[in-house]
């Protein structure tokens, strides 16, 4: 087992160039201009990371293209580490176009046919410092097909065997599982691999399959059903993101934790989930307990909710303190 800590965070899967309509509100048959952002879940919960000052890395795959040069050129300005990220030749890297119609109502075009990261394979995982990084954070998105999917479970098995902590975003993207079946099975075998879970309610009632009801509610006590089955898996905590919500935690040991949620106005809630992770891990990171750790993730999301992309837009640690300084504290 190694002692060296390179970094304290390392995620793995997909990254993109993100085009968001300048023309907000409008839609899609009515926009005239886009903006360049980078985008894709594990990529924007590192830059969050790296802003709030963790120490961030990135094993993603890009093409061979000029995309691939956006998104890499991106992460060297943002101070992730991507350097062990392959290009894969024949394949590119992915896209995606949307509309901005405020406060939760997208038109969104993804350009993911022969895509990149899709492509990861447990080859990568070795070059990449899986055993040097704290804390190994994967999506469900990365298990949807192979190679990507061995991929995604010899890097939790690799960071267990070295003593790493692994999340594991939910990250449901319907396009991926044209059988919703096969995700809950994914998910379910990847569970004991994993300490903390991060998810929507409609993400948790998909890795529960047909148990759906038991994850229909907002309180604790209608969550706590479908909780249960899935902390007998494995994971020590699932943390149940409910938007505007609060968020709720549960440990395996002792009682739910309830995070209150910060009220803003809101531009765009994409992004939101990939800021909210960041947050929570570096609080977790921190050694906060879990309510804390959900707050400081909630600000994350608050913040970024109020702005027009993803990466390009998670805050500073210095601003999500003052934020959360000049709204009551934790």
């Amino acid at each position: 087992m190694t002692n060296v800590d390179s970094y304290d965070v390392l995620a793995l899967g997909r990254s993109s160039i993100d085009l968001y309509a300048n023309e907000i509100g409008a839609p899609f048959t009515e926009v005239k201009s886009f903006s360049a952002y980078v985008g894709g879940s594990p990529t924007n919960v590192v830059v969050c990371a790296r802003r709030l000052g963790l120490r961030a890395a990135l094993l993603t795959a890009v093409g061979e293209d000029l995309v691939g040069d956006f998104v890499l050129d991106f992460l060297r300005r943002e101070g992730v580490e991507a350097g062990f990220s392959p290009r894969k030749p024949g394949r590119r890297t992915s896209a995606f176009m949307l509309a901005v119609q405020p406060p939760d109502d997208f038109s969104i075009v993804p350009y993911r046919d022969n895509c990149a990261d899709l492509e990861l394979t447990a080859e990568d995982v070795r070059a990449a410092p899986v055993a040097e990084s704290r804390a190994l954070l994967l999506t469900g998105s990365g298990l949807g097909r192979e190679p990507s999917r061995a991929a995604t479970r010899f890097a939790a098995e690799t960071a267990r065997a070295h003593g790493r902590q692994v999340v594991l975003d939910l990250d449901l993207r319907a396009e991926l599982w044209p059988d919703p079946r096969e995700y809950t099975a994914q998910v379910g075998a990847l569970l004991p691999l994993v300490h903390v879970v991060l998810g929507t309610v409609e993400e948790y009632a998909a890795a529960l399959g047909a148990r759906v009801e038991k994850l229909t509610g907002n309180q604790v006590e209608d969550l706590r059903g479908g909780v249960e089955e899935l902390l007998a898996a494995g994971p020590e905590a699932l943390v149940v993101k409910r938007g505007e919500q609060s968020t709720l935690v549960f440990p395996r040991e002792g009682e739910a934790v309830e995070a209150e949620t910060f009220p803003v106005e809101v531009l765009n809630v994409l992004g939101a989930g990939d800021a909210f992770a960041g947050g929570f891990l570096y609080g977790y990171l921190k050694g906060w307990d879990w309510r804390r750790a959900a707050r400081m993730g909630n600000a994350c999301g608050a913040i970024v909710v109020t702005r027009h992309g993803c990466a390009n837009f998670m805050p500073t640690e210095e601003e999500v303190l003052a934020f959360i300084e000049e709204r009551g504290g934790f």
